[in-house]
């Protein structure tokens, strides 16, 4: 039990003498999360002058891309069940510690081999503290604090995937082309240290102190660790075979997809077995009888169908069809990122009185926004209107997104038990992470194949597919509204 009081956000752990500030712990998660997410998008910007100062290929240039991505969603879930067991904090400080020293490699090495190897680990280590994050936050926050907590994840989300090319074009711009985009990446690691030492001075460690301490003195059955080493095997393996295809996007890779699914069909009936044999599974599927989180997941999910793609396919009309500027691309989605993270800070402390109406209300918002783009595109490539009238449809997108974040994280681990937040978080974000790859490949997909047919031709038709997507998670949203209110249920362990 982790008593609360949430005048001065202080909690005592059982069996510490010592008092902790959840502001604090909240703090430090938060750096971690926004290094963590700019490592995603930044990237791109910086891919120009590495592929001239080391010589990469396509195919490493692809990589670079991919294997971050890649290995960050095939380890959410193990690393959450990890967590859950042997403690968040301890896990947390080990995924950093992985992603600070990968980021130092990508920024020293002169091969594409070993750049790739080293996003490899950026990527490793990221999936490892993920999930603890919001399992942290699971554990630490109760009731209204929880939804204010989980709006703050949700600004730092938003700001982050913007901030992240933005802050590596001004580094490369400042350092120089040859050495700036080694900086992008040599940054995170001071930085990644800091939140070491933070989470060495802050975070409660004394529980998970005990728990190892038990397991030691304890029998035979509670000194047995079981980690379900064979479902994890299958779900990463899975996930691989699963997000593999739509990132490198080549005909023969597809063919993983049936061993993809046949690998998940096996994970889910291991499962299954292993908790009917009186095993702890790496999931345990009773989770998904939480309706709440359930629908909270495959709302999100399939909106990231859609959504992640929208600024994407804008830049590659913008920059590749109308002749605009990278700077001038970036700057159309400044507005975007800040509505979108003014939003999810405002609406996501409303979570647990209105959210699943605000939930829908933002989707609703994202749809018009979809189509209003579509039509200033064909003004702007057909009437000549001026390409900055496009920020307008892109901010109200931005506007629907941020009702959507906070919100949607809030209500699915509304009824999920503090032991469970960090697998719970993982499952979520494996959804979410392979419904992006999946988005992302269909509509670039179809993007390229109407280009003959004109750029605005080609962003209408990719983003009539982002609607179809955005519209049937609203459906999802009016289901999740009608059958279990506007709000959230009390959660099983709220103080």
């Amino acid at each position: 039990q982790v008593p609360f009081n949430t005048e001065n956000h202080l909690i005592r752990i059982e069996d510490s003498p010592r008092v902790f500030n959840r502001m604090k712990i909240l703090f430090t998660l938060m750096i971690l999360l926004a290094m963590e997410l700019m490592a995603v998008s930044s990237i791109n910007v910086a891919l120009p002058t590495i592929e001239t100062a080391i010589g990469a290929s396509n195919t490493s240039m692809q990589w670079m891309l991919s294997g971050y991505a890649l290995l960050f969603g095939m380890v959410l879930v193990a690393a959450g069940r990890i967590g859950d067991v042997l403690g968040r904090g301890t896990l947390w400080i080990i995924g950093v510690a992985i992603f600070s020293l990968g980021s130092l490699a990508c920024g020293v090495v002169d091969n594409p081999h070993l750049l790739n190897l080293a996003r490899i680990a950026q990527g490793f280590g990221a999936g490892v503290y993920n999930p603890q994050t919001i399992g942290m936050i699971q554990q630490y926050f109760k009731g209204q604090a929880r939804a204010k907590a989980f709006s703050v994840f949700g600004l730092v989300i938003s700001a982050s995937v913007t901030a992240g090319p933005l802050l590596t074009g001004i580094i490369i711009r400042m350092v120089g082309p040859e050495n700036g985009w080694r900086a992008s990446f040599i940054w995170n690691f001071p930085l990644g240290l800091l939140g070491i030492v933070l989470a060495l001075r802050w975070f409660p460690f004394e529980s998970e102190r005990r728990r190892a301490r038990e397991r030691r003195e304890g029998t035979a059955r509670t000194r047995h660790l079981d980690l379900d080493p064979l479902a994890i095997t299958l779900l990463m393996a899975a996930v691989l075979c699963i997000m593999l295809p739509f990132m490198i996007k080549t005909g023969p890779s597809f063919a993983l997809l049936a061993p993809g699914a046949a690998l998940m069909w096996l994970w889910v009936r291991w499962e299954r077995s292993y908790k009917a044999r009186g095993r702890q599974p790496m999931v345990d599927l009773a989770l998904f009888r939480h309706r709440s989180f359930t629908h909270a997941t495959a709302i999100s999910g399939t909106q990231f169908l859609g959504s992640t793609s929208v600024l994407i396919l804008a830049a590659l009309f913008l920059q590749n069809g109308m002749g605009v500027s990278a700077l001038a691309t970036g700057l159309l989605g400044l507005p975007y990122a800040v509505v979108t993270a003014v939003t999810s800070l405002l609406t996501g402390r409303m979570a647990l009185a209105k959210g699943r109406t605000i939930v829908i209300a933002g989707l609703s918002c994202m749809t018009v926004g979809v189509v209003g783009a579509a039509v200033t595109a064909r003004l702007i490539e057909t009437a000549h209107v001026r390409f900055w009238w496009l920020v307008l449809p892109l901010t109200l997108i931005g506007f629907g997104s941020g009702c959507m974040t906070g919100c949607n994280q809030t209500l699915s681990m509304s009824e999920i038990p503090s032991t469970e937040g960090g697998v719970a978080g993982g499952v979520k974000s494996t959804t979410e992470r392979m419904a992006t790859a999946v988005g992302n490949a269909v509509t670039t997909a179809i993007f390229y194949s109407m280009l003959s047919t004109g750029w605005a031709a080609a962003l209408t038709g990719s983003y009539a597919a982002i609607t179809v997507f955005i519209v049937v998670s609203t459906a999802l949203a009016v289901f999740d509204r009608v059958t279990l209110g506007r709000g959230v249920p009390p959660a099983p362990d709220a103080a």
